[in-house]
């Protein structure tokens, strides 16, 4: 069952901003992973999965309720990460949590301690003087505590170290064996990949990309036809490189990263700040 629904999504604002027909599906207990670079259309997609933007055209769905239309009740059952978190500086972790707490009224009954110990952090220090990483575990922390069914990550990672993003890992593996909904947007090729049972990938708006990452690097292996002197030669060269020997002919094929498929797509060019949002 497909929790989490684009369909046909427009947001044309003019001069290649926006983003143009958009549709993918992500189904219950699935991690979509949504790649692409700074000012492809993944945040302006998933401001519209938040009902803070109305589509110009198409519609976004959770759980069988219009994003805009029932956005209350949608983001009641969100879990929500955003690309550039906000706090009030003035407050202490703690503070804000309570604050989340109440305004979800989830009581005592949260997995707030549980996560603080996950992510090592104490929730006392004044938000102000945090480091970055200390406020995105914070965010982790008021996305998570109260245990929503779907949840929205953009950039979930950003600022933490790597002992940090693997607990992460761990965490959203955790939450798929619960059923939980899951769609991520990172920069963090092996992040997605260790996470996301399917990857879309966006380009200046538009969706060039929807599927899973075998069928992906299914589709984007390379052959290469090696002719050696010799047949001795063919056989060593071929048992070194897992190759197919012909005669003197050695065909050897090679399947890429996540990383290098999504380069691709987008073909080493410099990317244009000033392109799709």
């Amino acid at each position: 069952m497909s929790v989490i629904k684009v369909e046909s999504l427009v947001r044309d604002y003019g001069g290649g901003k926006g983003v143009f027909d958009i549709s993918f599906h992500v189904k219950q207990g699935e991690a979509f992973g949504f790649l692409g670079p700074n000012g492809a259309g993944k945040t302006t997609t998933i401001r519209h999965l938040m009902g803070f933007l109305k589509p110009r055209s198409g519609s976004c769905t959770m759980g069988g309720l219009d994003c805009w239309r029932d956005r209350d009740k949608v983001q009641a059952r969100l879990g929500y990460i955003p690309g550039e978190i906000s706090f009030f500086e003035d407050i202490s972790g703690a503070e804000f949590l309570k604050f989340i707490a109440e305004y979800r009224r989830i009581g005592t009954q949260n997995r707030k301690g549980e996560l603080l110990e996950r992510f090592e952090l104490n929730p006392k220090t004044k938000i102000k003087k945090m480091s970055k990483g200390m406020k995105q575990k914070l965010g982790i922390v008021a996305a998570f505590m109260h245990d929503p069914d779907i949840l929205i990550l953009d950039e979930p990672t950003s600022g933490l170290d790597p002992l940090m993003q693997s607990r992460f890992i761990d965490l959203i593996a955790d939450e798929k064996k619960h059923g939980k909904t899951i769609l991520m947007s990172s920069h963090m090729f092996e992040e997605v990949e260790r996470t996301c049972d399917r990857i879309g990938i966006i380009r200046q708006g538009r969706m060039v990309a929807v599927d899973n990452a075998a069928a992906l690097r299914e589709r984007h292996t390379r052959n290469y036809t090696v002719t050696l002197a010799n047949e001795s030669d063919a056989q060593a060269f071929a048992a070194d490189f897992s190759g197919i020997q012909n005669g003197l002919e050695v065909t050897v094929t090679t399947k890429q990263s996540l990383e290098e498929i999504f380069m691709n797509y987008y073909g080493g060019e410099k990317h244009d700040e000033h392109g799709a949002v």
